[in-house]
């Protein structure tokens, strides 16, 4: 098993692209199908529920901009440390993702207030 510090993992900068289409579809595109999202400390959600979420932080009408913190990888999962900010709302996500067998990275689990 190989663990190392990573920068090919491009999926915060996938979903930063995804998030300012402003189309959910889009954004739904970066997870896998039984993805989870945290709505907020100890609320995770997923399918309709998450759309719903991520619909929410689009109504915010402002786009994102991430900033990865760390990216550390072991084999096909990889926890990421990124920060970010939509207009005067911002925070630092813990995200765990995973590569698929087309090659690309979705998250598992995106936790956008992850430190709270």
């Amino acid at each position: 098993m190989s663990t190392h510090h990573d920068h090919s993992v491009r999926l915060p900068e996938q979903f930063q692209d995804a998030f300012n289409t402003g189309c959910s579809d889009a954004v739904e595109a970066v997870y896998e199908p039984g993805g989870v999202f945290v709505d907020g400390p100890g609320n995770p959600v997923t399918g309709l529920e998450r759309r719903r979420a991520n619909e929410k932080m689009l109504e915010l009408g402002a786009p994102i901009t991430v900033t990865p913190r760390h990216t550390y990888v072991a084999d096909d999962i990889a926890l990421l440390i990124v920060d970010w900010a939509i207009g005067d709302v911002t925070g630092t996500a813990t995200d765990v993702a995973r590569r698929g067998p087309d090659g690309t990275w979705r998250y598992v689990i995106d936790n956008p207030f992850g430190t709270a």
